[in-house]
């Protein structure tokens, strides 16, 4: 891979058109982003005129191949290998260079977990291309891709083209984009892209994970999150109480982190995770940006919250003043009974 000229660039876009698409799996299952992105791949991929090829590496994931070529991938590469059956950044960056310098690709679009934010820029500097970050939109435009970035917390919204280097890596937010409904089936290749040690920097030899850390805050239909509104360890419970009651997950802004009522994997917003579930309740958080930036993909927003100029409520499709460790009883209270009587 090399940088062109704008002159070049513009002439060598005839050999580059198939668009890559890096689908991240977990439990042996291609994660949310992962197949949100042949969405966007899929309208780039008919204006540059080429294919969306989707890459899965692992072990034991054919079923989750054959998912991603039901989801909008006109083929699916699978590289199986008990060496990949969990993620190490050398192995995979390994193999992407591998497959993206065999297929040539325009762009490659990779989601914003945490291990796809350390693939995305290893690849572009062993690429000697660029990289592009929390990408909310993307389009073509005079032949280009442009990618939009939110900056300042998303109170500003960025356009970025790159002109110059092919292939473009894009890191795509979780939830920015909807899964491509009534796809045509594309085909599976499978191929062996071995990694020989001498290209192994770092040795894992045991990896210990914590219970808290199986929570995916990510693939999350609804989340309830707590913020300093809830006061107290133990009214932070009425969160998780709610939580459990609608099946979804718990969420948490940094204070009640950083105040013990919950482990930091549960944290949502610019520095914890990016969510997008189809019903979000906010109880006692003010909506500072960082925050807000983090949840404004979520279909349906409900915010508790006593101050009624609080931030949250600019955001939220639907707004309670009140203090949420009164108002969260009566709602348990209620969705109780409703449950009860179905």
């Amino acid at each position: 891979m090399r940088k062109y000229s704008k002159e070049e660039f513009a002439m060598n876009m005839t050999e580059y058109k198939d668009i890559v698409v890096y689908i991240e799996t977990a439990d042996k299952s291609p994660v949310k982003v992962g197949l949100e992105m042949l969405s966007p791949a899929r309208k780039i991929a008919e204006n540059t005129g080429g294919k969306v090829r989707a890459v899965l590496i692992g072990d034991g994931i054919r079923t989750a191949a054959q998912k991603a070529a039901e989801s909008g991938a006109d083929e699916v590469i699978l590289i199986e290998d008990p060496q990949y059956e969990s993620f190490h950044l050398d192995y995979f960056t390994n193999v992407m260079e591998s497959v993206i310098k065999e297929e040539k690709p325009v762009a490659v679009l990779v989601g914003g977990t945490q291990d796809g934010k350390d693939l995305a820029p290893r690849l572009a500097a062993r690429l000697k291309t660029g990289c592009v970050s929390d990408v909310m939109d993307l389009r073509t435009e005079d032949g280009k891709i442009v990618y939009t970035c939110p900056l300042y917390g998303g109170t500003v919204l960025q356009d970025v083209v790159m002109e110059t280097s092919v292939p473009q890596i894009a890191v795509l937010r979780s939830g920015a984009f909807k899964k491509t409904e009534e796809a045509q089936k594309g085909t599976i290749t499978e191929k062996k892209v071995p990694v020989t040690d001498e290209k192994v920097r770092l040795n894992i030899k045991d990896a210990v994970k914590e219970i808290s850390e199986a929570v995916n805050l990510e693939e999350a239909e609804v989340i309830v999150s707590g913020g300093r509104g809830m006061g107290s360890k133990d009214n932070f419970a009425l969160v998780k109480e709610l939580a459990d009651l609608l099946g979804g997950v718990v969420g948490a802004t940094r204070p009640a982190i950083e105040d013990g009522w919950i482990s930091r994997v549960h944290q949502v917003g610019q520095s914890g995770k990016i969510v997008a579930p189809k019903l979000y309740i906010a109880c006692g958080i003010s909506g500072a940006t960082q925050h807000v930036s983090g949840i404004m993909n979520s279909d349906y927003i409900v915010a508790i919250n006593k101050d009624e100029d609080a931030p949250i409520f600019e955001v939220a499709n639907i707004g309670i003043v009140g203090n949420a460790v009164n108002v969260l009883p009566v709602m348990i209270e209620e969705i109780r009974k409703k449950k009860e009587a179905e």
